[in-house]
């Protein structure tokens, strides 16, 4: 698949394309990421991209003439219908669910906003989708960009060292979509704290009821919207509920 990020800041996704597991993903193509600036398809010797607002204000906007010239650069070398997305306070919140039919696209172009924002003639003509990672403001889209395209890397074919990890992580059907349990590793105690003796035990049965009680405890405790979605979805089972009334 492949992401074209507009960006007056390209240069912020150098180390993040090169660093971490999920660069595989990226040297490999998997998920193939183009950035592409706006000002160089600006005019004037200042290759201006922003101005103030029209009815005055504070901060600057976005000219929709660089995106526009940019995003025609994007389509032609593209040569597919690949959605614009923009990252925004008014978009749907992203989940793991839209992460996941990312995953198994065939990309986007992604447009990183700056400043106060863009020219809303430019997002009503050539934005499809606008995306949000929650609610408060970030200076620019960049970030938020990196974290969808670091959702999206994650869940492609051997970019994790175990194929299952990805299967664990919380929100997962995998899990039911609830919160994942805690986890330990050596040594067995540390200050004074001992790893808890389930999970020592060998017992396969267990550790995974162990596992089980810990992420509908923590899921109930910091996310009972998870817990209400799992029980009308028939995914709990009787001793999941037994637990659930006892914390209640």
């Amino acid at each position: 698949m492949r992401f074209d990020v507009i960006s007056l800041f390209p240069e912020l996704f150098a180390p993040f394309l090169v660093s971490g597991v999920t660069r595989r993903a990226y040297e490999s193509k998997l998920v193939d990421v183009r950035l592409w600036n706006p000002r160089d398809y600006a005019e004037g010797n200042y290759r201006r991209v922003d101005d103030r607002p029209f009815g005055g204000g504070p901060g600057m906007v976005m000219m929709a003439g660089p995106l526009a010239q940019c995003l025609a650069a994007i389509k032609a070398e593209r040569g597919d219908a690949a959605p614009v997305v923009l990252f925004s306070p008014v978009g749907d919140k992203l989940d793991h669910a839209g992460v996941e039919g990312w995953s198994a696209s065939q990309g986007a172009v992604l447009v990183c906003g700056r400043y106060e924002g863009l020219d809303q003639r430019f997002i009503d003509r050539h934005v499809d989708i606008q995306v949000s990672l929650g609610d408060f403001v970030l200076s620019g889209g960049e970030i938020a960009a990196m974290a969808l395209l670091d959702a999206v890397a994650r869940l492609q074919p051997g970019v994790l060292g175990d194929e299952d990890s990805s299967q664990f992580d919380s929100f997962n059907p995998a899990l039911d979509g609830l919160l994942d349990c805690p986890h330990y590793t050596r040594p067995e105690e540390w200050e004074g704290l001992k790893a808890p003796p389930e999970l020592l035990s060998g017992h396969h049965v267990q550790i995974e009821r162990w596992r089980r009680d810990r992420r509908l405890e923590i899921t109930a405790r910091r996310r009972p919207d998870l817990i209400a979605a799992a029980r009308a979805a028939g995914r709990l089972s009787k001793a999941d509920e037994a637990l659930l009334a006892k914390l209640s």
